[in-house]
């Protein structure tokens, strides 16, 4: 831990930055000091990402300073954050896949000898950083190979082959095992016993104490309190939203109704194997398993995206062809994929359009769309999600996460899908779009239709489910009810027979 009278690494002062139509900062001040871990708190559209982009050169301010060791900066780019000893760590690698992993370390600054790569060198400069993380590679390992928690210790380590004195971590537990997270935080705990400064942003409030020493909470653009890290998580919680919030997983459970989805035998080799299962109306049924157990997978041959070996899916009691989502979106099936960005939006398009991808086929008479139709139910649906906007024409790629996130879910209500596939819905979400998200849900199952939810969330598995399916090794290990169901009691079913399973 820090003391009070450490000098200040990084400074931020009354910044300001606005978009047409949207003001993201608005007078923010923060501070950083060497050696600590500073959470940066706040809902999706807060103004997290705006400010960290306004550290790192990607967004220039409009007005304020900012200022390293004392000493007023300007950051126009990249290179300026790096000059200044500034690396962010993006949910988004920025790693190629095809080259190894030293190349990456190294990517656009390799050491050279007589204007050649010096292919040794860099090798063995690449070895000391990886033990300096303690990661198992080796130089020459393809990127491609080394999985999500791999490659993130790889973008630490590039960062701080850049000499980063200030490390901004975006998110990084967010796809991460247990396992996983308590290495990435023994990794955090030594660079800061090595005087490394660390902005971490995170959703997960249980791990704020755990690693952090202060917390900057931001609420519409501007920063609204700092407080200690071990401050409780339901006073974090009226700091980020404004007001308290009663019940984390608020779900309202009614009498099931007659089988809106059957999926029998279901199997793809290799992938998964024999599943069947049933989704009646006005049913959240839960997937949990470990990651790799094949949940997303199956989700996708249930909706048509690929095409399974064997088995059968039926939709209000009709079998639908395999391999066909035209099919299974006419049957009225619907499915928020994992990738929001790259599965379930058209970044380029605006909120409007993308809301209405899925009904569009339904509002043209002739070739003709009918527009002011698709206008009115778009701005309905927005409503009824509370988007946070400037309006429908905005690029849906502008939007903070959680409302991109509502987008995606809103195209299918204004669809009405009988049957909502929910995979990892609240992924990368502040706590206040989680409930509106869930009472979402609670609308769906309540007008009697359904849900599947996917997710790596075991409270919240245990909290929206009216049943939990678990998966282990490709097939269901298990059927749980919520009445029943704890998280020891899903986590044994979900290492079953996974005596090799490593997190």
């Amino acid at each position: 831990m820090t003391g009070a009278d450490d000098a200040e690494i990084l400074r931020v002062r009354n910044l300001r930055k606005t978009f047409p139509g949207v003001v993201a900062l608005d007078g923010v001040d923060f501070a950083l000091r060497p050696g600590e871990v500073h959470v940066l708190l706040g809902e999706n559209g807060a103004g997290k990402s705006t400010l960290i982009k306004a550290l790192s050169g990607a967004h220039r301010p409009d007005e304020g300073t900012i200022e390293v060791d004392g000493r007023e900066v300007r950051i126009r780019s990249a290179q300026d954050a790096e000059e200044l000893g500034i690396a962010t760590i993006y949910q988004e690698f920025n790693l190629v896949p095809e080259l190894t992993v030293a190349e990456n370390l190294f990517l656009g600054r390799p050491p050279r000898r007589f204007g050649l790569v010096d292919r040794r060198a860099m090798n063995a400069a690449a070895r000391d950083l990886l033990a300096r993380v303690g990661i198992a590679a080796e130089p020459g390992d393809r990127m491609a190979g080394l999985g999500i928690a791999r490659s993130q210790m790889v973008e630490i380590a590039k960062a701080l082959g850049l000499d980063a004195r200030v490390l901004i971590m975006d998110e990084p537990t967010a796809v991460l095992t247990t396992g996983e997270v308590d290495r990435l935080f023994e990794i955090v705990a030594r660079l800061r016993e090595e005087g490394v400064a660390i902005i971490f942003i995170t959703h997960h409030l249980e791990e704020i104490a755990r690693i952090g020493d202060r917390v900057t909470v931001l609420r519409d653009g501007r920063s609204v309190a700092e407080v200690p890290a071990d401050t409780p998580e339901e006073e974090l919680v009226r700091l980020m939203v404004g007001r308290s919030i009663d019940a984390q997983y608020p779900r309202e459970r009614t009498e099931p109704g007659p089988a809106l989805l059957e999926v029998r035998g279901l199997a793809r080799e290799g992938v998964f194997r024999d599943v069947s299962f049933e989704v009646r109306a006005g049913e959240v049924v839960g997937l949990a398993g470990l990651v790799g157990a094949g949940r997303t997978e199956v989700a996708r041959a249930v909706f048509g995206a690929d095409r399974p070996d064997a088995g059968e899916v039926r939709v209000d009691g009709r079998a639908l062809p395999p391999g066909d989502v035209q099919a299974a979106m006419k049957a009225g099936l619907g499915l928020v994929p994992e990738d929001r960005k790259g599965q379930g939006l058209v970044l380029g398009a605006d909120v409007q359009e993308n809301l209405g991808l899925v009904t569009l086929g339904r509002a043209s008479r002739g070739g003709v769309v009918d527009r002011a139709g698709q206008r009115r139910g778009a701005g309905e649906i927005a409503g009824r999600l509370n988007v946070r906007m400037s309006g429908l024409a905005q690029e849906v790629r502008t939007l903070s996460g959680g409302n991109q996130q509502k987008v995606v879910i809103g195209k299918w209500l204004l669809a009405d899908a009988k049957v909502l596939i929910l995979d990892e819905p609240t992924r990368g979400i502040d706590v206040g779009a989680k409930v509106e998200i869930y009472r979402l849900i609670n609308d769906l199952t309540a007008s009697g239709h359904a849900a599947l939810m996917i997710s790596s969330d075991l409270p919240e598995v245990l909290g929206m489910s009216d049943r939990i399916l678990v998966m282990a090794r490709g097939g269901i290990a298990g059927e749980l009810p919520a009445g029943e169901a704890t998280q020891d009691t899903v986590m044994a079913l979900a290492v079953s027979g996974h005596d090799d399973v490593k997190e």
